[in-house]
């Protein structure tokens, strides 16, 4: 009789830890005195292909953990970006789209190959019309309090990568890359990563391309070409993360060095993805985004569907 109480008891103690495993995977992770944002690109399509319900649950998890910002990826307006600060898909695509009180703080923006069809400068300048659309310049930068405390910071870079891409100088759709000054973009990004503050506890960049994939670009020639122009400068500096859009599914990749992939590119449309070869931790073409949850000694990420699904999380420890 001893030996089955023993024995049930145990069972009892299995069953109720993987109901906790499982609850706990299903749970969306708060910590209101990190900081936190949501990442989230490739997306302005008139609310179509699932745009409208990532908007929703994007303003459901963004009020949940209170995100002080929202980190957007590129390819913000389909199919050719916008005219001018005018354009009516500011309207169908943005304003008429995201519209949670959430989601009412600041947008911090990066040009995407499809914005480089159009006007980039209009995304720039379109904080005029709206203050929490926040592009000041192609490519800037900002540092961020974790907790309102200014000795524990996170550098944030956002990067213009369309002109670092070969392939569009000689495309007519592109023409507005003719002209950009890549190597002083380069430059600029390797002087804010040697900021010898010692206030700054995360180097995090984000720009449009991605550096690995496990995408239809997994082996495309702009892949391989932004991996050896900026793996080095990030290997060098000890850049903790690195986010991106332009491949539309959802991926976590961790290679050699310090640095951690990660691709948000499923505001609007899908395109297929697989788990990327040995270094790959994560994988699915889901319509979702994902929330950063950024304290001195950790950051918590946390990939969410349309349908608030936590689909992936991970704990990075500095």
């Amino acid at each position: 009789m001893y030996k089955k109480t023993i024995l049930s008891l145990g069972l009892l103690g299995f069953c109720f830890n993987l109901f906790a495993q499982k609850d706990t995977t299903n749970q969306l992770v708060i910590n209101k005195k990190a900081l936190n944002f949501i990442a989230m690109g490739d997306w302005g399509r008139k609310g179509a292909n699932n745009q409208k319900e990532v908007a929703v649950q994007m303003g459901k998890t963004g009020e949940a953990i209170d995100a002080q910002f929202y980190m957007i990826l590129g390819d913000n307006f389909y199919e050719s970006g916008v005219t001018g600060i005018d354009d009516k898909l500011w309207k169908a695509s943005f304003e008429d789209v995201y519209t949670a009180p959430a989601l009412k703080k600041d947008w911090f923006v990066v040009l995407g190959n499809h914005d480089y069809k159009g006007n980039p400068q209009a995304e720039i300048d379109y904080h005029q019309v709206d203050s929490r659309w926040n592009m000041p310049a192609r490519y800037y930068t900002r540092k961020v309090a974790i907790n309102n405390d200014t000795t524990q910071q996170v550098l944030f870079i956002f990067l213009d990568t369309s002109p670092l891409i070969a392939e569009y100088y000689s495309k007519d759709d592109y023409k507005n890359v003719i002209g950009v000054d890549t190597a002083t973009q380069i430059r600029w990004l390797q002087n804010v990563l040697a900021d010898p503050s010692p206030n700054i506890k995360w180097k995090i960049v984000c720009g449009h391309h991605p550096l690995y994939t496990g995408g239809k670009r997994f082996k495309a020639p702009e892949t391989y070409q932004l991996n050896e122009l900026l793996k080095p400068i990030f290997d060098r500096y000890k850049v903790d993360i690195y986010v991106c859009g332009h491949e539309h599914n959802l991926q976590y990749i961790k290679p050699e060095g310090a640095t951690h992939y990660f691709v948000s590119g499923a505001g609007s449309e899908l395109t297929d993805t697989k788990v990327y070869p040995k270094i790959g931790k994560f994988g699915l073409s889901e319509n979702g985004f994902m929330a950063f949850s950024v304290t001195p000694l950790t950051t918590t990420v946390q990939i969410i569907d349309y349908k608030g699904k936590i689909l992936y999380k991970n704990i990075i420890e500095k």
